[in-house]
């Protein structure tokens, strides 16, 4: 276990100390997306939803979702996130609505859990705003793409 840094020399789960670590700028991209049925894209395309606008209330749930990744993940450090933004963009031939997050902040550790929170928290949002007209709803392939700062650097996805 001692590669698995949430755990100590016992194997007991507790929190990484981070204070020894330098302030470093750090940003996190992360995507997802949800399939639907064309039916139900068409509905969030046209803004005909009769719960308003699915993809501006998806954006802000994703937001708020990443500010209290902490709360949610047991073992994540609060983090004052300096930047949070979502976008969609719509895959018409595979009926699908990709969700791509970016959060970043100056601290001692990184932003990954938040941005991967934020994508998931914004999929979650749309499926509950349309679960009405389509429960078969498939999110899928949540995942990180870039991470940069802090000591192992900048990574991105192959």
């Amino acid at each position: 276990m001692s590669d698995l840094t949430h755990f100590n020399q016992a194997g007991e789960a507790h929190m990484v100390d981070v204070g020894a670590k330098p302030v470093s700028q750090r940003v996190a991209i992360a995507e997802g997306k949800i399939t639907m049925l064309p039916s139900t894209l068409a509905l969030i395309q046209q803004g005909g939803h009769k719960k308003g606008d699915v993809l501006g209330i998806a954006r802000i749930a994703g937001i708020m979702a990443s500010k209290r990744t902490a709360d949610l993940i047991p073992l994540c450090h609060p983090l004052a996130l300096t930047k949070v933004s979502i976008d969609f963009d719509i895959v018409e031939a595979e009926h699908t609505v990709m969700c791509q997050a970016e959060v970043a902040t100056a601290g001692q550790t990184g932003v990954e859990m938040e941005a991967l929170t934020a994508v998931q928290v914004a999929l979650l949002t749309i499926y509950d705003m349309c679960k009405a007209v389509d429960r078969g709803m498939v999110m899928s392939q949540i995942q990180l793409l870039e991470k940069a700062g802090g000591k192992s650097g900048h990574w991105v996805r192959d």
